[in-house]
């Protein structure tokens, strides 16, 4: 009997150790986090958080801008069945740092082929970075059930 909890344990620790090292290189190498406490937007009495939202730098003006040389930066808004803007054109080799919000209910933010995945939780700001290096279109998906309409909510970033 003796011999088989010796077995077990091993496996058991075995087990644990395969899963540490698995947490650690998602972490570490893939640079897979949870979200932080970051920036969230409120409405005001009497105010609904679309109106707050679009009141509130840089939602206000939703777009690409260039920050510096090589980096841009995405303000985005997601709303039922849609992302404002739904196109987004950068050079080849440039910084996308992609600033976030829903106005109504729950989102995700998912590029294919990238490490671009975030919930879009309404009046937060969810923040992601990702250099594009190879030209070309990638699809941005809602990988959150958002309504009915939820498989029509599609974007692209074009890298030319």
């Amino acid at each position: 009997m003796e011999v088989y909890e010796k077995i077990f344990a091993s496996v058991a620790a075995a087990i644990l150790v395969l899963f540490l090292g698995a947490l650690a290189y998602g972490a570490l190498v893939l640079k897979i986090n949870l979200p932080g406490h970051g920036e969230v937007i409120s409405p005001g009495p009497g105010e609904n958080l679309a109106v707050a939202v679009l009141k509130t730098p840089p939602f206000n003006t939703p777009g690409v801008k260039q920050v510096s040389p090589g980096k841009y930066e995405a303000a985005i808004m997601a709303q039922a069945w849609s992302f404002m803007p739904a196109e987004m054109d950068i050079p080849a080799g440039s910084e996308l740092t992609f600033k976030v919000t829903s106005v109504d209910v729950t989102h995700g933010f998912f590029i294919p082929g990238t490490t671009v995945n975030m919930m879009v939780i309404p009046g937060h700001v969810s923040l992601e970075t990702y250099r594009f290096e190879k030209p070309g279109t990638y699809l941005l998906l809602c990988h959150e059930y958002c309504g009915m309409l939820h498989h029509t909510m599609v974007g692209k970033v074009v890298v030319k």
